[in-house]
């Protein structure tokens, strides 16, 4: 088949192109650059991403093309990721992303170049079952990446590949060394992409203004001042800006609330305060792999954040196609604006955004 891999300039992409090739197929690498840079060269990594995907293409004797989704990317993920923080929720930019730029202008564009399928380096399986497509989280626990593919459609899974699913990540950078790839030994990549590693802080407040307010304990004792609501998100611990610790030692301050209304952010000490505790929650915006949500409702698991373990839960669906879940054990520092994830062992069916 002819196949457009899309070339981040990492390791992951670079191994996928490679194990593709191998294969038989004819493959053709894009480089999608999804944001402008803002004259900001010190953050901002594209420049050297570009070069290196380049060189991968190289090594394996494969084209490559440099596609400017940056307009796209404003409009269908950005422009969400400020409503979200106006609104005083922890948005999370990769799934809209992946949904709408990496699987959607990205293949549309493979389409057009005449492509049969897309490949990328994330960490998850597709497998076809009774002709619908199920995605299935990759197989290294600590690499897995279905929880930021969890919107895809059965149209963009019928046209999705994901060649390094079925590897861990210490055999992607043997493979990438032994092929003599340029980039077999370099660094992942870390926190939302078009970020990079400038401060959080100082790039949201270019779009938002800042508002600052009080911080104060659930009884309303005053302890310090915010920077603004935005800042923070539930069960943060670091960057509170809080002199002192009333108990001592060992109770550290955590984000426990925030109230808009009166633009105050609520706070408590420990971690294990029952107020960052959630049994329950309800999730907007629902997207199902199969087109619609399980039948069964039984033996299902959740992810509310990244890299967290699925916890046993309940599901209960609403008229409004929006759902409930409700945990075996309270979930710690569930948080609104981030998405819940539903599996039955290693199958991703769905999700929604936590509201």
């Amino acid at each position: 088949m002819k196949i457009v891999v899309g070339l981040s300039g990492g390791v992951d992409s670079a191994v996928a192109a490679l194990l593709l090739k191998r294969q038989g197929h004819e493959v053709v690498g894009l480089f999608m650059k999804n944001w402008e840079d803002d004259g900001d060269g010190e953050h901002c990594t594209s420049r050297v991403d570009l070069v290196d995907a380049v060189s991968v293409a190289d090594r394996l004797g494969i084209e490559v093309e440099a596609v400017n989704f940056a307009a796209e990317y404003r409009e269908r993920v950005f422009a969400s990721f400020l409503a979200e923080y106006r609104a005083g929720r922890t948005p999370n930019p990769d799934v809209l992303c992946n949904a709408e730029i990496k699987f959607r202008a990205f293949l549309d564009h493979a389409v057009a170049m005449g492509a049969e399928c897309i490949a990328t380096g994330h960490y998850a399986r597709v497998e076809r079952d009774d002709g619908r497509y199920r995605l299935l989280k990759g197989l290294d626990p600590s690499k897995d990446q279905s929880y930021f593919l969890h919107r895809l459609t059965q149209e963009q899974l019928s046209r999705a590949m994901f060649p390094v699913g079925h590897l861990r990540k210490t055999e992607v950078r043997r493979l990438a060394r032994e092929a003599g790839l340029p980039n077999h030994a370099k660094k992942d990549s870390t926190g939302i992409c078009f970020i990079g590693e400038r401060p959080f802080r100082e790039f949201l407040s270019r779009y938002l203004p800042r508002e600052p307010g009080p911080i104060v304990t659930p009884e309303g004792e005053r302890v310090g001042e915010h920077q603004g609501l935005m800042y923070y998100t539930l069960g943060q611990r670091q960057g509170l800006g809080i002199g002192g610790r009333r108990d001592g030692p060992g109770s550290p301050w955590y984000v426990a609330g925030k109230d808009l209304g009166t633009n105050t952010l609520v706070v408590v000490q420990g971690h294990d305060d029952p107020r960052l505790l959630s049994g329950r929650l309800r999730a907007t915006d629902a997207a199902w792999i199969a087109g619609e949500p399980p039948e069964d409702p039984g033996d299902l698991g959740a992810k509310t954040r990244y890299r967290q373990a699925d916890a046993a839960c309940a599901l209960r669906l609403e008229e409004s196609g929006d759902f409930r879940l409700e945990f075996a054990r309270p979930q710690w520092a569930v948080t609104p604006g981030q998405s819940a994830v539903l599996y039955r062992g290693e199958v991703c069916l769905g999700g929604g955004v936590i509201a």
